[in-house]
């Protein structure tokens, strides 16, 4: 029979996604100092936490954004916005993709606020004006660039008259994305149409906002009313390369999991799918019950360092769809002892060292965690 040590967590899986608000609280309070020293003016810091606050939790990270100063909150869809109202969210929202137009009601019933970008969208919300007399929310979306979704350059002055000029609509900002801001001509070319398009609207009660995490580092002279504060609150890079501006940020998300069996794999024998390791020797093998299906690439076979009981480990083997292997031989432990797979006690894997070894991004990687681990909020 084996023995069984440490606390236990009241979730019904021993894998368990860590979310450590107090380095949320240390990250935003950072990179606030970091604005009002930068920055020509102080501007407003809206979060974006769409996609469940990038897989850490927007209904739980929200209060300590808002404590922390955060007065605007922007999320990828109406259904994201109405979540966070309907949990008691009162700053403004900003839905920053495209917005159907049969849901447009919906915004302006949980006031909130849309991104727009044609004629079709001020049209619906005529019609909806004349229904209910509310006005809807908006703010413009400029395609610099991008060229995802927005009004072209070569419309948007009109356009935005025309929202103006509309009794139907209710214009709070004006705003673009940036392609690559570590692209320092494509940046300029950027940052020239967006300038051109919004100078008649500067120090205008219509926010006027550009930069995204790693814009607001880069090009603090260019912060306008408000900056969009994205993967860096959750204490990772924006960069493909260091900045060297880049304030102190602490990771948020820890992955961890208990062991679920330990047995020793003889020489020669192999270990999980196509036997891709053989062991050169007697090796001692834990188990975690962790693996593609939580958001843990199977391209990451062979390639993870642990930590357990204060020391490295690695993975080895294939990593399946719930199940993933160590070798612990130089580790005293036993099956309950944790195993951490990201987290502040490992200083070699992080998230972006994954999404390096995986040849993506970190974004991907925590939003990938979220799948159907549960997540443990600490400070």
């Amino acid at each position: 029979m084996q023995n069984f040590r440490g606390t236990f967590i009241n979730k019904n899986r021993d894998a368990w996604v860590e979310i450590n608000l107090a380095n949320l609280e240390h990250n935003v309070l950072n990179i606030k100092e970091f604005l009002k020293k930068n920055c020509p003016n102080e501007p407003d810091i809206f979060a974006v936490i769409k996609a469940d606050g990038y897989g850490h939790g927007s209904l739980m990270c929200a209060p300590i954004l808002s404590a922390c100063g955060v007065k605007y909150f922007g999320v990828a869809s109406i259904d994201e916005g109405i979540e966070l109202r309907e949990h008691k969210v009162t700053q403004p929202i900003l839905v920053l993709g495209a917005s159907p137009l049969w849901a447009m009601e919906n915004a302006i019933k949980y006031d909130i606020c849309v991104s727009i970008f044609n004629d079709e969208h001020i049209e619906m919300a005529s019609q909806l004006f004349e229904r209910l007399n509310k006005k809807l929310k908006v703010h413009i979306k400029l395609d610099t660039g991008m060229n995802r979704i927005g009004i072209n350059k070569d419309f948007a002055k009109d356009f935005i008259q025309k929202v103006i000029n509309s009794k139907a609509l209710d214009l709070k900002g004006i705003f673009t994305h940036f392609a690559d801001v570590e692209n320092e001509k494509l940046f300029n070319r950027q940052i020239q149409e967006f300038q051109e398009i919004i100078e008649p609207y500067k120090n205008s009660n219509i926010k006027i906002h550009c930069l995204n995490s790693p814009g607001m580092f880069s090009y603090p002279e260019f912060s306008y009313d408000m900056v969009r504060m994205g993967i860096i609150m959750w204490g990772l890079t924006p960069f493909s390369n260091e900045n060297p501006n880049m304030p102190e940020v602490l990771p948020v998300m820890g992955l961890k999991a208990r062991i679920t069996n330990i047995h020793t794999l003889k020489e020669d024998d192999g270990i999980s799918y196509g036997h891709t390791y053989i062991a050169s020797k007697n090796t001692k093998i834990a188990t975690i019950p962790i693996g593609y299906a939580d958001g843990v690439a199977r391209n990451l076979s062979g390639n993870i360092v642990a930590f357990l009981n204060g020391k490295k480990i690695k993975q080895i083997g294939r990593i399946t769809m719930d199940q993933i292997m160590f070798d612990v031989s130089n580790v005293d432990c036993c099956v309950g002892d944790v195993i951490t797979l990201l987290g502040e006690e490992n200083k070699i894997d992080t998230i972006d060292t994954w999404a390096k070894k995986l040849n993506t991004i970190n974004y991907e990687l925590t939003c990938r965690l979220k799948m159907r681990l549960p997540r443990i909020y600490v400070r």
